[in-house]
């Protein structure tokens, strides 16, 4: 079994222990959403609150093991497979992240919830950066639009310039540190100026790779 897999493995198991530890140390109604400003704004019963974020996590772990084993073009996520490995480490630990702060103020402890997350989102994007600018041509990874998966030129060009965007949007997330109030727009906003950036201009390649082979 891949290390990766191992890390996983023992990721999801922490985030059980820690859920065993809480459920009999919390009420029947646990924290689970908060708001821009950091403030509860929404309570589920205790059994989802603790374990709803593991099960999350086994699904998509089954899932990323899944993936490569379905996709018609496997032979490319190959190539890139050491990226997309560790970024599955990444995404639990994230998750794991995540579990731990909601654990950790439904047992009394006080914090900036969004504030915390500022730096793993982050980490986040600037690692999907890495794995986007290394991703080859496949229906499951990377920037899939009609036109990057009709051809490889146009993937590559995509990938390129999308990986550089996210890993901006990474250092800019990190700017909510400096300035809570807006932590969360530096989130959200730069992660959906790239996606509505990349999809455009995966199109406008696209349309210019197909001109130069007529042309030719």
């Amino acid at each position: 079994m891949r290390t990766s897999y191992w890390a996983v493995i023992a990721i999801i198991a922490i985030s059980l222990a820690a859920s065993m530890y809480g459920y009999p140390r919390m009420g029947e109604r646990v924290a689970s959403h908060w708001n821009a400003q950091g403030q509860v704004d929404g309570y589920i019963p205790k059994f989802w609150g603790l374990f709803l974020m593991p099960m999350i996590s086994i699904a998509m772990f089954l899932l990323f093991i899944l993936i490569p084993t379905i996709d018609p073009m496997k032979e490319n996520i190959g190539k890139f497979r050491k990226y997309f490995d560790w970024f599955i480490v990444l995404i639990m630990t994230f998750l794991l992240y995540l579990h731990f702060l909601t654990i950790a103020w439904n047992l009394g402890y006080r914090f900036n919830f969004v504030l915390l997350l500022v730096p793993a989102f982050g980490l986040l994007f600037y690692y999907a950066g890495i794995l986007t600018q290394n991703a080859k041509r496949n229906w499951f990874i990377g920037i899939r639009t009609p036109w990057t998966l009709s051809s490889d030129v146009v993937w590559d060009k995509t990938h390129r310039i999308g990986g550089t965007l996210f890993k901006i949007a990474g250092v800019i997330a990190l700017a909510g540190i400096i300035i809570p109030s807006w932590a969360l727009y530096l989130i959200l906003v730069p992660a959906l100026a790239v996606a509505i950036y990349t999809f455009a201009y995966s199109y406008f390649a696209y349309k210019k790779e197909t001109s130069r082979r007529v042309e030719s």
